[in-house]
């Protein structure tokens, strides 16, 4: 988990100092709906690339999803300690 809790805190610097010539950054200047849009094609690529047989193409993926869901997170001020914490409640920890 430290690895996203770094790039959470990258995120959450990048949209205070919304940074020319970043992707993240224009993210957060385009608002929410485009970040709504990646999510959900990053959740289909996910889904697609499951269906096939090429491992390396569903981590990659997979990270593209796993990043884009931490650009709303920081977009909705939810920190990734909630997440974890909500997924310790229902696994009884």
């Amino acid at each position: 988990m430290k690895f996203l809790e770094e790039l959470e805190e990258l995120l959450k610097q990048r949209k205070r100092e919304l940074p020319e010539k970043s992707y993240t950054a224009d993210l957060f200047k385009k608002g929410i709906d485009r970040i709504l849009k990646k999510v959900g094609e990053e959740a289909g690529e996910v889904i697609i690339a499951a269906k096939n047989t090429d491992e390396p193409e569903l981590v990659h993926e997979v990270a593209d999803l796993l990043f884009h869901l931490q650009v709303l997170l920081v977009e909705k001020n939810i920190p990734l300690s909630k997440i974890e914490d909500e997924l310790k409640k229902r696994h009884g920890r």
